[in-house]
């Protein structure tokens, strides 16, 4: 399936650590579009995972969604700005 994640983490005494940890979860699993937004493709067992890693770090006060499609061409991706493709430098 086709995730989109998105986070933002309350910056209080443990917040730099809370965000640092999310940022490097989510990188583990999905590609980063832009600061706290990821999306790529996962199976059932990998998102499971995922939500499993986040939840050991995310507090009340912190946000975390995750919207999910069966896959990206049932996705409308519009750019309003210059697409700026983080994955170019590679062959």
């Amino acid at each position: 399936m086709y995730v989109i994640l998105l986070y933002d983490i309350t910056i209080d005494d443990g917040g730099p650590r809370v965000l640092r940890n999310v940022f490097k979860i989510a990188k583990r699993y999905l590609s980063h579009i832009q600061n706290s937004v990821f999306e790529g493709e996962l199976d059932s067992a990998q998102l499971l995972a995922l939500k499993h890693e986040l939840n050991q770090w995310l507090r009340a006060d912190d946000s975390c969604i995750i919207f999910r499609s069966r896959s990206p061409k049932w996705l409308d991706k519009e750019f309003l700005t210059e697409y700026k493709d983080q994955t170019s430098n590679f062959v």
